[in-house]
Formats: C-alpha cells, structure tokens, sequence
C-alpha cells in the first residue's frame, strides 16, 4: 500500500472525536485503502510528534510509514474502532522504543542530528508556554526536550512542535487531561532548567 509522504501534510481536525474513527476503522478492515488513507490523515500529526521525540526528522518520516504500515496489518485485530487513536499511538511508542534500540546497538555513535529548529522555533514563538524559550537556539531546545523523562517529552513535542492543544494531547494519546496538564507544566519547568539555569550565587 502507499501513503502519503509525510506526517507533516495531515490536516487538522479540531472537533475529532473517537467515535468519528469507528466507520472509517470498519471500512478499512474491510480492506477499503481510502478508509484508511483517511485514518493516516488524521493521526498522522500525532504519530509524528510521538516518533519526533527521539528521532531527526528523516528518520521520523520513515518511522511514520513503519507505524500505519504496522497498523495496517493489524487493524484486524483492534477490537473497538473507537480505540484507533490510541491504539496507532501504541504502536508508534513501540515502533519509538525499537527503533532507539537499533541506534544503540549500532556502531555508528554520531551525535543525533538536531531536527526541525524552523519548526520548532515558528512554534514556541507563538505559545504563551514557550515565551521562556523562544530566545534559544531552536536546536538547542528540540535537544534539551529529548533529554526529558518520556511522558514530559511526548506532551511536549505535541504541544510546541505539533501544534496540538492540551484536550487533543489527551484524546489523541488516551492520556487523561490532568495527566496532559501535569506533564506540560512538569517538562516545561524542566526543559526552563536546562535550557536556562540560574546562575551561581556569589560567595559574600
């Protein structure tokens, strides 16, 4: 099967509700490829910022493709439709975790390329959260979000690289929104530490 070329191209879906998966879902296990080139569209943005936290973005790209492909061959086993959202994001953060295994077997140890700081810079330039950021080097920030503890990092990503609201985070991961909430505010004092640090005090 083929799918669209990148993550980046998915369109937004502000009033996306689970149960607005369950007929898509239902054609595409029934092997409908439109039904599900329809589903990719949708949680393509969200996979992407999953992947985003570990990955440059060529990798990620191809990653994307791995998760619906993935998807794709097991759609016949998701039970509940409605759980379509949640489910690809499960595939996505084991599709994360192989993939990190993989790098770190490999020989080739070079320091991970810091992917997107046009992005990431065009983001955080626009976020109330991210005005403490938004002079740093763009690179620098993306870098200091994948140091972060998993939960902190994902939330993160898809809320200063991916654009998507604390509501959708939660609907989008199956993460409850205090969860998303403690997250956001837990990594962004974090990533204020890392990338800012007070400095020193003077000795009197």
């Amino acid at each position: 099967m083929s799918l669209p070329p990148t993550a980046r191209e998915a369109p937004r879906a502000s009033t996306w509700t689970p149960a607005d998966d369950v007929p898509l879902v239902l054609a595409a296990q029934a092997g409908d490829l439109v039904a599900f080139d329809a589903l990719y569209r949708r949680h393509a943005r969200v996979v992407h910022g999953v992947l985003l936290g570990r990955a440059t973005r060529e990798q990620v790209d191809d990653l994307v493709q791995d998760v619906f492909l993935a998807a794709w061959r097991q759609l016949g086993t998701l039970r509940d439709p409605a759980a379509f959202a949640g489910w690809v994001v499960a595939i996505a953060r084991h599709q994360r975790i192989d993939s990190a295994r993989r790098q770190a077997r490999s020989l080739v140890q070079a320091s991970p390329a810091i992917d997107g700081p046009d992005r990431l810079d065009a983001a955080v330039g626009e976020r109330g959260e991210a005005t403490a950021i938004a002079r740093l080097d763009a690179a620098r920030a993306l870098e200091a979000i994948r140091q972060l503890p998993d939960a902190y990092r994902e939330s993160l990503v898809l809320r200063l690289v991916e654009g998507m609201t604390g509501p959708e985070i939660a609907s989008r991961t199956g993460l409850t929104p205090d969860s998303v909430r403690v997250n956001l505010c837990r990594g962004m004092k974090l990533l204020r530490q890392a990338l800012d640090p007070a400095p020193a005090r003077r000795s009197p």
